[in-house]
Order: structure tokens, then sequence, then C-alpha cells
């Protein structure tokens, strides 16, 4: 079990197919969790060791004490990149099978203590064959893109299982404001977004609907989606807004 931390980047990503094609097993946090939320989770999930962005390792640390954290991005002699330059280019995927765990994700906590979730190499290739292909319909042409965090498996999904599985390209923003996101899809020609009806509406009220007419789809979670925010949406851009949260398309 290998613990990730930091914000959306290429080396998050990097880390996230190594430890599977290591045969270990991905326990996804967000960059936003605190030592006092990190401390139970890691109780709960047990990693052998942790891959952090060096701007993010100071509050794992002190959760974690003893705990092996290889911390990539920055200049140490311990960072990720250093490690990599001294091992072979190529690495033998370990042999795994449908229903060995990939994945550990933990629960929000809204019904309480938060549970580790366990999520199957067939499930991780399940909702690309099922929800990327045939309600986001991923295609080899599509940038995607979004806000929701590789921890939340509304953004692993979004914005790495789908693109991936389909040969399509993900554009990885650490953060942005929503107007910043909405300039971000125009300036990159974004066609698939993910964020959340908050900012959706956000992007409305900012005056960027302009920005976002080259969409293909939006795909709003995170919370309910108001059907006012719907209409609005698709009458000022034209684009098909999904509610993933129930995974159906509201027409």
């Amino acid at each position: 079990r290998v613990l990730l931390r930091g914000p959306n980047n290429p080396w998050l990503v990097a880390s996230w197919f190594g430890v599977v094609k290591a045969g270990g097993v991905v326990v996804t946090t967000i960059p936003m969790l605190r030592s006092l939320e990190l401390g139970p989770l890691t109780q709960l999930t047990r990693p052998a060791v942790a891959i952090c962005d060096h701007r993010f390792t100071e509050e794992l640390a002190s959760a974690t004490p003893g705990l092996p954290l290889v911390p990539y991005g920055g200049t140490s002699n311990d960072d990720l990149a250093k490690l990599c330059a001294a091992k072979p280019g190529t690495l033998t995927d370990v042999v795994t099978a449908a229903d060995d765990v990939a994945m550990l994700a933990a629960t929000s906590g809204t019904t309480g203590v938060p549970k580790a979730t366990m999520h199957f190499h067939r499930d991780v290739l399940a909702i690309a064959d099922t929800f990327g292909q045939h309600l986001v319909q991923s295609q080899p042409t599509d940038v995607f893109t979004g806000t929701p965090p590789l921890g939340f498996t509304f953004g692993l999904g979004g914005l790495l299982v789908f693109p991936m599985r389909a040969g399509a390209a993900t554009l990885l923003l650490e953060r942005a404001t929503p107007p910043e996101l909405a300039e971000a899809v125009a300036r990159f020609g974004v066609t698939v977004l993910f964020t959340s009806p908050t900012a959706y509406r956000a992007m409305l009220r900012a005056g960027k609907a302009g920005a976002l007419a080259g969409l293909r789809t939006a795909i709003s979670a995170g919370e309910h989606l108001p059907k006012s925010v719907w209409d609005d949406f698709f009458e000022q851009t034209g684009v098909r807004l999904v509610d993933g949260i129930g995974s159906t398309e509201m027409l």
C-alpha cells in the first residue's frame, strides 16, 4: 500500500501508474487534508510508504511519524526524480488478477468515521468502459480537464482513467478559480470538463460562457446539480451538462 499526496500534476499521475504497475495498492488522498485527518486515514489503510509532493510533506510527516516518505518536485537527495534516475528505464508489469485490489479510496465521512473502499483492477477499467465510454463518450481527440483532486474518485476517473483509457489528453491544473478554469478551457481547446455545480454557476456569473462554447461535454458532481444551473448552462453555452452523481444525463 502506497499513500499518494499532492495536487493534480504529472508526478502524481506517474506515481499512481507506477504503484499499480509494480503490483501495489494506491491509497489516494487529497492535498487539503491536514494531520488530524491524515492520521486516522493512515491508521485505517496502513501504507508501507508515502510518495508526496515536497510542498505537502510537513503535515504528512507530522501525522505519520515513522512512515517512510519519498518527496517529489524538490531538489533533495531522496527526491523521487533522483531515485528514478538511478533505476533502469523499463519495468515489467507485475501480473495481477482482475479481483486484486488496485486502490483504497477513503469515503468523505459525512455519515460517520471515513471508511476505506476497495477498488479492484477490474473496477478501474469498468468505470472507463461504462461511464467513460457511453456517457462521456471519450474520444482519442478529446482534451480533458477539471478541478476535482485525483484523491477523489470523481477526479481520478475524469482526469486520469477516462482520458488514458481512450488515448486522449488531460490538462492537469493544480488549482484554478472558476474564471481561470474557463480561460484554460478556451486556451487549451478542452473538450471535456469535470467540476462542481458551484463552479459552473460561478463561470456563468463571471461572463465566461463564451470561453466554454468549445466544450463537447461537461460533467457535474461533488454536490447536487440544481435544474436552474443545468438550464442556464445549456442556454448560454449550448453544451450538455451530465450529472455525474447518479451517472445519468439530465435531458
